[in-house]
C-alpha cells in the first residue's frame, strides 16, 4: 500500500481539471453538464486512489467494491457538494481487513479538499431498513459503480435494494413523507420565500429528488425493475419540472462558485449578480451581446415560476404515495363521499369530475374550488388536469363571465377560502378570472422587509383572518398577551366580510404596475375589475376605499401621537364609519402580519388595537362628552382636563394618600401635574402615575430618579430629571451604546420643569436578561450622562461606526417631510432612512443643537428601514419654514 498522502501529481491534476469544469460553466452556464464533469474527475481521483490504496486491479478484490451513492451516484456532484461513498463488502470479516485502507483513502480524499462522507457496509447491512438513518436507505436508490467486485455490486442493486424496497415500502414512504413535510415547515411550507434556499426549500432540488425517489421506490416495489424516474412522472407535469431543475442547477453551480462553498441560499447580493450573467438562461457570454440583462426581479419571478412545477409534481407524488391511513379516518373520507353532487364526485377525501372538461363553463369550475372552499376537500390529479383543460376552452370568456362575484363572495367567506385561493391561483384561474392578478404573479419586492412575494402575500393577508375565525380564546403561549380574541371579536361583527377580503385580494396588485404609487395602481386595476363584476356601486365605493387606505392605519400609529384627541379626531374623520374602522383594522392586522413572521410586535398589535379602541370610541361620542372643560378643574388643579382624565388624578392622588405619602393630598400632587399634555394622563395608569409623582419627590437625593422594568417582549427605562439641553439626546445615546434598539420613546415636561422621558427597547443581545447584574451598572451609567459626569461620545466610541458596517441589502434612500398640521401645538418630522447604529443619537443631538425641543418621539423600525416621527418645539412655538429647512439641511449629512 502507498501512501495516504495524495500525490502532488493527482492533486495538480484535480485542481487543473476542476479550473476547466468551472470555465466550462462559466461560458455555457450548463449547471447540470458542470456537475457532471465534476463527476467523472472525482471518479478517476477515487478510482486511482482505489488502485494506490486498496487494490491495483480495478476489479479486484473479491468480495469488496467502492460504490458511489447519493448526489454523486446521480453524477449531480456540485462544485462543492460532499462526496458520498460506499464502502461494500460481503461480510464483516472482509469489511475489518479493509479497515486501514479505507481510512487512508478518506483521509487522501480530504486532503484533496474534497467533502466525504464515507461508510462500510455489508451486503446484508444495506438489505435492512434503518429507520434511524432513512437518508442511508434512501441514498442506495442512486447507487453506482466505481471499482472492486462488480458481481457484489450487481447483488446490491439487481437483488438486495429492490428487495429492500418491496419488503419496507410502507416504511420508506411513510418516513420520507414526514421527513419532507417536516422540512417544508421549516420553511414556511411555501416556495414564496424572497431570499429562497434553493436545495431545501419547497420547490427546490430535494423536491425534485423526493420526486425521483417516491418513483423509483413504486417501481421497485412492483416490478423489481430500475427504470428512469422522470419516466414514471405524470406526463404533463414532466418536462416543467426537468426543465425546472436544470435552472436550478445552474443556479446552485454559481452559487457555489461565487462563495466556494456548499452554500445554497439566494440571498438579495446574489439574485443580483445572477440575473446579471443570466444564469439558468445561458451565461452571459452565451447570450447575444445586444440582449439586455434581466432585472432581479424577473429572474426571481422565473425561478418562483419554475420552483412551483418542481412543488406541483411532488405535492402529487407525496399524494398519491401517501400510505393508507386508519380505518377510521378511511370511514370518515367514506362519510365524506356524500358531499358529492351532480358535476363532482368525492372518493375517499378527493374530489373527480364527473363531466368532460369539453362541457365545462366557468360556473360550473368555480363550483369546484367553492367545494374546496367550504369543506377542505383535496383535488384529485384528474380534477386538476379538467381545471387545465376546461381553461383551455373557455380561456377567451372566462373574464367576462357574469357569476363570478357571486362566486366568489361565497368562496371568500368559507372557513377554506385560502386553500382554494391558492388552488385557483395554482392551476390559472385566478388569472384567467382576473387578468390584472397576473401582474404580481411570482412578483418580488425587494425590501428586505418582505419575506413572501407579492401574491402569496396577499393570500397569506387572507389567510390571517380566516386563523381568527372561531377564535374566542388565546393560543397557548409562553409569554404575553394574545391579540387575537379581540380582533376575532371584531370580525364576527362585520356584516360584509367579503368586501374586505375581496379588497385584501386585491390590494397590492398595483405593485405589478409600472409608476412608484401601488395603491394608485391598484386602484386603477379595480376600475377594469368592476367594469365587469355586478359589484353594487356602494360595496365598490367600500373596496376602493380600503384599497385607497390600507396603509393609512399603520401610518398613523406608527408616525403620530394616538394619544392625541387631534389626532384620533382626524383619523376618525378621514375612515368616516365605525364599519369601515372594523374592516380598516382588521385589513392592517392581516396586512402586517403577512409581511413576515415577526412584523407584527406586541407593540404593534398593542398600538394598532388602541387606535381601534380610540377612534371606535370617537365615533360613539364617548370621548367627546368626556371632555369637559372648566367643571372639575379646581379637584385636579390642571385647567381643562376631561373627566377621565380627571379619574385618573383623583384615583393616583387616592393611592398616594393610602401608602401614607400626605403630600399626595396636598398641593405638592397639583403642582407635579401642573403643565403635563392631556396625553400625559391617556397613556398612564393611576400606578404609574402616583410612582412618577414618587420619584419627582425624591429628586433632591440625587440628579435623576429612574426605573428600568422587564415587561413582556420588551424593556422601559423611565427617568425623570430637570430639564436641561440636550437630555433627549443624551438617553437616546446612552440606550445606542449599549446595544438596545430603541421601540418608542416619550417625552414630557410639566411647568416645574421637570422631564419624564419613557424609552422602550429591546435588548438585542440579551445583556440585561443574561446577566442581572448589569442592570445596576445600566442604571448607573444613565444617571452619570444625565449628571454629566459621562459624555455620551466617549460611551459611543466601542460601537460599531457606519462605515464598519456590513453593506445594506436593500438601499434606503432617505425622506425629510415636515407636517404642520397634525398637531395643534407642535410641528412633526418625519424621517425615513437607513438604519444604523446610533442613529437617534445623531438625529436627536442634532435636533437639541438647534434649539428644538421633543415633545414626543415615535420610533419604528421596519428591516432595514428606519421609519421616525417627532413632534418638535422651539421657544414653544412651531417651527416656521427657514427652521425646517435649516434642521433638514443639517440632518441629511448625518445620515
Amino acid at each position: 500500500m502507498s501512501s495516504s498522502a495524495p500525490s502532488s501529481t493527482l492533486a495538480e491534476h484535480y485542481a487543473g481539471e476542476s479550473a476547466k469544469v468551472r470555465y466550462a460553466f462559466e461560458t455555457t452556464g450548463d449547471g447540470l453538464a458542470a456537475a457532471r464533469e465534476r463527476s467523472k474527475l472525482v471518479d478517476k481521483v477515487v478510482t486511482q486512489l482505489y488502485r494506490d490504496l486498496l487494490s491495483p486491479d480495478p476489479a479486484g478484490p473479491g468480495n469488496f467494491c467502492l460504490v458511489a451513492v447519493g448526489g454523486y451516484g446521480r453524477q449531480e456532484l456540485f462544485p462543492y457538494s460532499d462526496v458520498d461513498l460506499l464502502f461494500l463488502s460481503e461480510s464483516g470479516r472482509v469489511s475489518e481487513s479493509f479497515r486501514q485502507p479505507v481510512a487512508a483513502m478518506a483521509r487522501a480524499l480530504w486532503d484533496l479538499r474534497l467533502r466525504v462522507g464515507h461508510s462500510a457496509r455489508t451486503l446484508a447491512e444495506c438489505g435492512r431498513l434503518h429507520r434511524d438513518n432513512l437518508e442511508f436507505s434512501i441514498s442506495l436508490l442512486d447507487c453506482r459503480f466505481l471499482a472492486g467486485d462488480q458481481d457484489l455490486f450487481g447483488r446490491l442493486r439487481n437483488e438486495v435494494i429492490p428487495e429492500l424496497m418491496a419488503r419496507h415500502r410502507h416504511e420508506l414512504v411513510g418516513d420520507l413523507l414526514e421527513v419532507t413535510r417536516e422540512r417544508h415547515e421549516k420553511h414556511g411550507s411555501t416556495i414564496f420565500h424572497l431570499e429562497p434556499n434553493l436545495k431545501e426549500a419547497p420547490g427546490g432540488q430535494r423536491d425534485y429528488h423526493v420526486s425521483r425517489w417516491l418513483a423509483l421506490i413504486w417501481e421497485l416495489d412492483r416490478s423489481g425493475r430500475w427504470v428512469s424516474p422522470e419516466s414514471q412522472w405524470p406526463l404533463p407535469l414532466r418536462a416543467p419540472a426537468v426543465q425546472a431543475f436544470e435552472f436550478l442547477a445552474g443556479t446552485r453551480c454559481f452559487l457555489h462558485y461565487r462563495q466556494e462553498r456548499d452554500a445554497n441560499v439566494l440571498t438579495y447580493e446574489l439574485q443580483d449578480q445572477a440575473a446579471s450573467l443570466g444564469i439558468g438562461h445561458g451565461s452571459a457570454s452565451a447570450r447575444k451581446a445586444d440582449a439586455p440583462a434581466l432585472a432581479p426581479a424577473d429572474w426571481m419571478r422565473a425561478y418562483f415560476r419554475h420552483a412551483r412545477s418542481i412543488d406541483r409534481l411532488t405535492a402529487q407524488l407525496l399524494d398519491g404515495a401517501s400510505p393508507s391511513r386508519s380505518s377510521l379516518y378511511g370511514l370518515f373520507q367514506d362519510w365524506r363521499s356524500r358531499l358529492s353532487s351532480a358535476d363532482f364526485s368525492v372518493v375517499r377525501g378527493r374530489i373527480f369530475p364527473r363531466r368532460p372538461a369539453a362541457l365545462a363553463d366557468v360556473g360550473t369550475v368555480l363550483s369546484l374550488f367553492e367545494m374546496v372552499a367550504r369543506h377542505k376537500i383535496e383535488l384529485s390529479h384528474e380534477a386538476e388536469r379538467w381545471v387545465e383543460e376546461a381553461l383551455r376552452a373557455v380561456a377567451d370568456r372566462a373574464p367576462a363571465y357574469p357569476g363570478t362575484w357571486e362566486h366568489l363572495r361565497r368562496i371568500l367567506v368559507l372557513p377554506h377560502a385560502p386553500e382554494a385561493l391558492r388552488a385557483m391561483h395554482r392551476l390559472g384561474l385566478l388569472v384567467a378570472l382576473f387578468p390584472e392578478f397576473r401582474a404580481i404573479d411570482a412578483l418580488v419586492v425587494r425590501d428586505f422587509y418582505h419575506r413572501y412575494t407579492v401574491d402569496e402575500h396577499s393570500f397569506m393577508t387572507i389567510q390571517n383572518l380566516h386563523d381568527l375565525g372561531g377564535r374566542s380564546s388565546p393560543p397557548p403561549s409562553a409569554a404575553g398577551e394574545s391579540w387575537e380574541p379581540k380582533f376575532s371579536e371584531v370580525l364576527a361583527e362585520l356584516e360584509q366580510p367579503e368586501l374586505l377580503f375581496f379588497s385584501l385580494l386585491f390590494h397590492d396588485v398595483g405593485k405589478g404596475k409600472p409608476g412608484g404609487d401601488h395603491v394608485r395602481g391598484s386602484l386603477e386595476a379595480m376600475g377594469k375589475i368592476f367594469a365587469r363584476l355586478g359589484i353594487e356601486p356602494q360595496d365598490r365605493e367600500t373596496i376602493c376605499f380600503l384599497i385607497q387606505n390600507h396603509l393609512e392605519m399603520s401610518a398613523t400609529f406608527q408616525r403620530r401621537d394616538i394619544f392625541d384627541p387631534d389626532v384620533v379626531r382626524a383619523f376618525a374623520e378621514k375612515i368616516g364609519t365605525p364599519e369601515r374602522l372594523k374592516m380598516l383594522c382588521l385589513l392592517t392586522y392581516a396586512d402586517i402580519k403577512a409581511v413576515n413572521p415577526d412584523a407584527l410586535t406586541p407593540w404593534k398589535a398593542e398600538m394598532l388595537w388602541r387606535l381601534y379602541a380610540a377612534t371606535s370610541n370617537y365615533f360613539t361620542r364617548s370621548l367627546d362628552q368626556e371632555r369637559v372643560h372648566g367643571a372639575g378643574e379646581a379637584a385636579a388643579g390642571a385647567a381643562s382636563y376631561p373627566a377621565s382624565y380627571l379619574a385618573k388624578a383623583s384615583r393616583a392622588r387616592a393611592l398616594l394618600v393610602a401608602s401614607g405619602s400626605a403630600a399626595g393630598a396636598g398641593e405638592d400632587f397639583t403642582a407635579f401635574l401642573e403643565g403635563f399634555p392631556k396625553r400625559y394622563l391617556e397613556s398612564h395608569a393611576p400606578e404609574e402615575i402616583a410612582a412618577h409623582y414618587r420619584m419627582a419627590r425624591q429628586l433632591g437625593e440625587g440628579p435623576a430618579q429612574l426605573t428600568v422594568q422587564h415587561l413582556k417582549h420588551f424593556y422601559e427605562l423611565t427617568v425623570l430629571t430637570a430639564d436641561r439641553p440636550f437630555l433627549f439626546a443624551s438617553l437616546t445615546g446612552t440606550l445606542a451604546a449599549w446595544g438596545m434598539n430603541i421601540l418608542k420613546a416619550d417625552a414630557f415636561a410639566n411647568s416645574a420643569g421637570i422631564v419624564l422621558d419613557t424609552f422602550r427597547f429591546v435588548d438585542l443581545y440579551q445583556t440585561l436578561a443574561m446577566n442581572p447584574s448589569e442592570i445596576g451598572r445600566f442604571e448607573q451609567t444613565v444617571i452619570d450622562v444625565v449628571s454629566g459626569k459621562v459624555g455620551v461620545t466617549a460611551l459611543l466610541s466601542g460601537r460599531a461606526s457606519p462605515q464598519k458596517l456590513p453593506r445594506a441589502k436593500v438601499v434606503v434612500p432617505t425622506q425629510i417631510r415636515f407636517d404642520d398640521a397634525s398637531s395643534s401645538t407642535s410641528t412633526l418630522l418625519e424621517l425615513i432612512t437607513q438604519d444604523r447604529p446610533g442613529l437617534l443619537y445623531r438625529v436627536s443631538s442634532t435636533l437639541a443643537e438647534l434649539g428644538c425641543n421633543i415633545e414626543v418621539a415615535l420610533i419604528d423600525t421596519e428591516g432595514q428601514k428606519v421609519i421616525d416621527v417627532f413632534y418638535l418645539t422651539s421657544a414653544g412655538a412651531k417651527l416656521d419654514s427657514r427652521k425646517q429647512e435649516g434642521i433638514r439641511q443639517a440632518l441629511l449629512p448625518k445620515l
